[in-house]
């Protein structure tokens, strides 16, 4: 099957199956060969691997990918693409198509089985309007991963790997770096995609962490702090945390801990760093 990175042979495909680009799906079809040798590079993909690829799409990035890894698991939720990806993927024989919605799937069963429970890497061209639950779900779901390489939209990227005091430090900030290490590896223009999305995109490689990098008591309550402080960003600390529901803590508690930290009663959320959220959330 000829390579979908080139433009050519992605419409010619396309036509073929007369297929409508769904807007809801957040499709986006790349086609540019060189940005999909950075992204396999990128992911540091080798033939010992099982490769889980979220939204394959018409198997571009699948191809290469194919060629590269031991195993590829590719999850596609829009099932008028199924048909597309048993054409354009019949040359290989260590690819799997499940069609379902990727946050629906026990992604930490497959590894078991494909994989022997060994961590497994991540490469996606994401959805960009379901980019952070499926970030955030891998983590959270403790689904032993190696890496993630992902396209991103680029402003999402940026926030992921924002430091304290910036105007994109923010929750999803701190939730990445806590579980891994972000590094944006490539930006890409919309004129490498079809349809062109209105936005520039970029690729970021989320290197996980073998343990977290900051001690924490409670993860979770860890997390609802971080959450409350950003929730209302010109407020200073104190109030945001006194004022959420899901916290139900004390002004007094708030401003007793700051002060044990040595922090200004006026403080933002957004000066604070990951081990100082991770020191305040133990405290109160």
């Amino acid at each position: 099957m000829a390579s979908l990175g080139i433009p050519r042979n992605t419409i010619e495909i396309l036509k073929k199956y007369n297929f409508n680009i769904q807007k809801k799906f957040g499709q986006n079809f790349l086609i540019d060969t060189s940005v999909l040798d950075r992204i396999i590079r990128a992911a540091e993909i080798t033939g010992e691997d099982l490769c889980l690829e979220i939204g394959p799409g018409i198997g571009t990035m699948t191809q290469y990918l194919a060629e590269t890894a031991r195993e590829v698991v590719a999850v596609e939720i829009d099932k008028n693409l199924i048909p597309i990806l048993e054409e354009t993927l019949s040359d290989y024989g260590n690819v799997t198509v499940i069609q379902d919605d990727i946050l629906k799937v026990d992604l930490n069963r497959i590894v078991e089985q494909r994989n022997g429970g060994k961590p497994i890497k991540v490469v996606a061209n994401l959805p960009y309007y379901i980019t952070t639950p499926i970030i955030m779900g891998l983590f959270e779901k403790q689904v032993p991963v190696k890496s993630i390489t992902v396209m991103v939209q680029k402003e999402v990227a940026e926030r992921m790997q924002a430091g304290p005091g910036t105007k994109n430090y923010g929750a999803l900030s701190l939730a990445v770096q806590y579980y891994a290490e972000p590094e944006v590896v490539a930006n890409v223009p919309p004129n490498c995609f079809i349809p062109r999305p209105g936005v520039g995109s970029a690729v970021i490689r989320l290197t996980r962490h073998e343990k977290p990098t900051v001690q924490v008591e409670d993860e979770h309550k860890m997390f609802s702090v971080i959450r409350a402080s950003f929730g209302q960003r010109r407020k200073t600390l104190v109030n945001s945390l006194t004022n959420s529901p899901e916290l139900g803590i004390s002004r007094e508690c708030v401003a007793e801990a700051l002060e044990e930290m040595g922090l200004p009663a006026m403080v933002r959320g957004e000066a604070l760093t990951l081990e100082q959220f991770a020191e305040l959330s133990n405290r109160i």
